[in-house]
């Protein structure tokens, strides 16, 4: 892994913005995208630039179960908003938070398999998830419907009026589906991250701490600001 130390998350964004273009520059035509706001110092980068994005095609890691896609707290709004509304991509595609669970992660899935990921943007949980995949997930894990953690719902109800409003499921891409692509971009900010960088950089690969399966990828470029790296 490739750890990058930057000052700022603008900075960090920006150094993400250039692996990102200089990836398009060598034919990459799809983007794996996360949501939440790590990754917003980066949209904002691809939004303001004359990079063109409509021959790309964009996959996003999750969904909460249960949000409509025009609701103001599902990750297509939160998309839309931040990206694909400013910059038009020839396809994208986030879970359908309404479809039924018996179906959706295999449709999902298909479709990863037929737009395989060139880069992969990640940000992590202060439990050391990536997507939603929450601590105790097998590392050949695809798509499926995932209960979050408790600490997951606490760190997520500062977007929500009421922690009651938090939905308790998602549909999240697999660990085995975020490995799969050729490049992975993992984001971190704060210290708050700082213990869960340091167990993923620096402790053994154990699904205790889900994105620790980045060891065993063979292209991983870990952007970081000074607080989130102050334990390595």
């Amino acid at each position: 892994m490739e750890t990058i130390i930057v000052k700022s998350p603008i900075e960090g964004g920006k150094k993400a913005f250039e692996l990102i273009k200089e990836g398009m520059q060598q034919d990459a035509k799809v983007l794996g995208l996360a949501t939440g706001s790590t990754p917003i110092a980066l949209y904002n980068e691809m939004t303001e630039s004359d990079l063109d994005f409509t021959a790309m095609t964009a996959i996003n890691l999750d969904e909460y179960f249960g949000l409509s896609a025009d609701n103001n707290q599902s990750y297509h709004y939160f998309m839309h908003e931040q990206l694909f509304a400013k910059k038009p991509f020839k396809e994208t595609f986030v879970p359908d938070g309404l479809a039924n669970e018996a179906t959706e992660p295999a449709r999902y899935d298909k479709i990863i398999e037929e737009h395989p990921i060139d880069i992969q943007i990640l940000g992590i949980g202060t439990n050391g998830h990536i997507g939603f995949n929450e601590p105790g997930t097998p590392f050949d894990s695809t798509t499926r419907k995932v209960a979050l953690t408790e600490s997951t719902i606490e760190s997520n109800k500062r977007n929500f009026e009421t922690a009651e409003e938090v939905p308790r499921f998602a549909y999240s891409m697999g660990i085995k589906s975020i490995l799969s692509a050729k490049k992975i971009i993992l984001m971190a900010f704060g210290e708050e991250k700082a213990e869960a960088i340091k167990n993923t950089l620096n402790g053994p690969m154990t699904t205790d701490v889900p994105a620790s399966a980045l060891q065993k990828h063979p292209n991983v470029v870990v952007i970081l600001d000074e607080a989130a790296a102050k334990l390595l």
